[in-house]
């Protein structure tokens, strides 16, 4: 039967994979990059949650989305040269257009190591692991379970959370509508990754598991993540046709050889969002009204004044 971890054990879970990850982002390693801003989102989704003060909480939050953002800059772009390489592999995309675009990003990328990989982000970085580190241990040594009342707090506190990442995933799916626009279905996409995040913790503060929703939600962020990574290509293709530096029309016309299939992948890949939309929203809706977390705390005490 899986058991359930106390506050400190998240967040040394969490911690631990962002530690060990920054060995490998000293050395430019791209997985260990990947998994390094994974694990600083996984942290900013446990931080609300730990009881800490308010301005601790608002603080490393902070710091923990600038980690985050710095990796994100440089992991777009490796999805991007990763993308193009998939393309390549398959055979059925112009050869010498996926060259120029990888010639691009690449460029483009080693400029944005250089700024990640500075001794002063480095640093930065391994402050806020040490940081982490403290108020892990501060947490174990106020004792291995907090007292009943503060239990049930910290309870309704992460259902409340997943209740308000449910609804914000509903608010998304709403917005995008059954309509291709990029924009709104990554919004969607950033949403269904969060609520995902908030559904571990409580599977791993109960010590219950949600292998259902978790499993949809993994499904849907990897059409979604395929989708944008492929839209961000057309983007930057696009780009290039637009750019000032001359280019001649073969050129041109060689790189829209390129995006005419791949605007025809996203629009298959929509389809399957589509279609998949109404079990997301009925999930998120679901998740959003609980009835045994802060929202039902709530709801029992209005019966109860009527």
């Amino acid at each position: 039967m899986p058991t359930s971890l106390d506050r400190y054990e998240l967040l040394r879970k969490r911690r631990d994979r962002f530690t060990r990850m920054l060995h490998g982002v000293e050395a430019g390693n791209d997985r260990s990059l990947h998994r390094a801003r994974v694990a600083s989102r996984r942290l900013r989704e446990l931080l609300p949650v730990l009881q800490l003060d308010a301005e601790t909480t608002h603080k490393l939050a902070r710091r923990l989305k600038h980690v985050t953002d710095r990796f994100g800059v440089v992991r777009e772009l490796d999805v991007l040269l990763a993308v193009v390489d998939d393309l390549a592999a398959t055979g059925r995309y112009s050869r010498p257009a996926l060259a120029r675009v990888a010639l691009a990003v690449g460029d483009e990328r080693r400029r944005a190591r250089a700024r990640l990989l500075t001794k002063s982000t480095l640093t930065e970085l391994h402050r806020v692991a040490a940081k982490l580190e403290r108020i892990e241990r501060r947490l174990e040594s106020a004792g291995a379970r907090p007292p009943r009342a503060a239990s049930r707090t910290w309870r309704w506190a992460i259902e409340a959370r997943i209740a308000r990442r449910a609804a914000t995933l509903s608010e998304a799916i709403s917005a995008a509508a059954g309509v291709y626009l990029p924009d709104r279905l990554h919004t969607v996409r950033i949403a269904v990754k969060k609520l995902r995040y908030a559904l571990e913790v409580s599977a791993e503060t109960t010590g219950g598991q949600a292998p259902g929703a978790l499993n949809h939600l993994r499904r849907t962020q990897g059409v979604l993540g395929r989708l944008h990574d492929l839209q961000v290509l057309i983007d930057r293709v696009r780009q290039m046709q637009a750019s000032p530096a001359p280019t001649d029309l073969g050129v041109w016309r060689e790189l829209d050889t390129l995006v005419v299939p791949l605007e025809d992948e996203c629009r298959r890949l929509h389809g399957r969002y589509v279609r998949d939309r109404g079990a997301l929203a009925e999930l998120a809706a679901r998740l959003s009204g609980r009835s045994g977390g802060a929202e039902g705390k709530t709801e029992k005490l209005r019966l109860k004044r009527t």
